[in-house]
């Protein structure tokens, strides 16, 4: 595969998007330490990330990223409307990239007849309207690509928001080597005739195939759901997943049947130093076990020093498969068309 080959079938530039991740990340870390903060943590309960797909994944990953030093609870919420808990001591972050997800806006409104402390960040829309008639805190990013080609946008202002407020320590050391993690790895998956270009490999061994994302549920669950989620958008293939120990006690028992399809299956195992010591126990029983029904299974560790970096690296390699699995299939991985569609129909009712 050459570049010129990669340029014909992705006219959208995806392939310079995810190139320059590590550029969006500077600029969005620079975003978030500018951003002007009228909401305090004082006296907080918990904390709410209102979102949909790509402007929510950001706040899975911080979520999964602080859980262990985070002081209070931390939920995601996909929904048109608000936990019962929600009210003036609970902060709503409200994230939408387009700034303009009828969900996300549902909530928005929601929060503030609940008198919570709010927080916005998009690239403009309805959220910033909002934000500015209510005097709400907004982190303004810039507009263009995909909400899921902006990840940079939708976790580094954030992260920097939470350590601004006093809800995390100091994060620069960790930002700094994910960012030259980054540059590095972007230079190696980037290169599609390169030898032993371990992104392109991975692509390779799902086409063709359904693809299982596993993982263990500390740290990595949030990475789990990127992979699956960046498989469906951009390579336009259904890959499914799970998360360890939950899987050892229900999906494994699945594997039983239809033997015939599930010899081809391609499974992944995300892999982290930081394991939980039974999990990793266990994910070498699994795997012995999967091996049964099927010869594809591959494990794939992070890198890096720090938790933030191999977060990050395992994120930066499921971008990059994707990528190179829709040029496997010879699919432009930029447009949704059915997503679209979606949205058209739901605007006319």
């Amino acid at each position: 595969m050459t570049l010129a080959q990669i340029r014909s079938i992705d006219p959208s530039g995806m392939y310079d998007l995810i190139k320059n991740f590590s550029h969006q990340v500077e600029e969005a870390v620079a975003i978030g330490n500018a951003a002007k903060l009228r909401v305090h943590a004082r006296g907080i309960h918990h904390i709410v990330l209102c979102g949909m797909g790509g402007s929510a994944i950001g706040g899975d990953l911080l979520r999964s990223y602080a859980a262990d030093e985070l002081s209070v609870p931390f939920f995601i919420n996909r929904s048109y409307s608000l936990p019962a808990f929600v009210g003036p001591k609970t902060l709503v972050i409200v994230s939408s990239y387009s700034g303009n997800t009828e969900e996300t806006l549902a909530c928005y409104r929601e929060a503030i007849k609940r008198k919570a402390r709010i927080l916005a960040i998009s690239s403009g829309g309805n959220v910033e309207r909002m934000a500015r008639r209510y005097q709400h805190t907004h982190i303004t990013v810039p507009g263009g690509p995909s909400p899921r080609a902006a990840l940079g946008y939708s976790f580094f202002p954030l992260l920097v928001t939470f350590v601004r407020l006093g809800l995390l320590s100091s994060k620069k050391r960790e930002i700094a080597e994910t960012i030259t993690l980054l540059k590095s790895k972007a230079d190696d998956y980037g290169d599609p005739e390169r030898d032993a270009n371990t992104a392109l490999v991975y692509a390779s061994q799902l086409q063709g195939r359904i693809g299982v994302v596993y993982s263990a549920s500390e740290r990595l669950d949030a990475v789990n759901t990127r992979w699956r989620g960046q498989m469906a958008e951009n390579a336009k293939t259904l890959v499914w997943g799970h998360v360890l120990p939950e899987m050892n006690h229900n999906e494994l028992v699945g594997w039983n049947t239809l033997q015939q399809q599930i010899k081809e299956i391609q499974v992944f195992f995300l892999r982290d130093k930081e394991d939980h010591s039974r999990v990793a126990k266990r994910i070498e029983i699994t795997k012995e076990l999967l091996s049964q029904y099927t010869m594809h299974i591959t494990e794939v560790w992070s890198e890096g020093r720090s938790r933030l970096a191999r977060l990050f690296s395992l994120v930066h390699l499921g971008d990059w498969v994707s990528f190179y699995l829709a040029m496997l299939h010879g699919k432009d991985p930029m447009p949704v068309k059915v997503i679209d569609h979606l949205k058209e129909e739901l605007g006319k009712l």
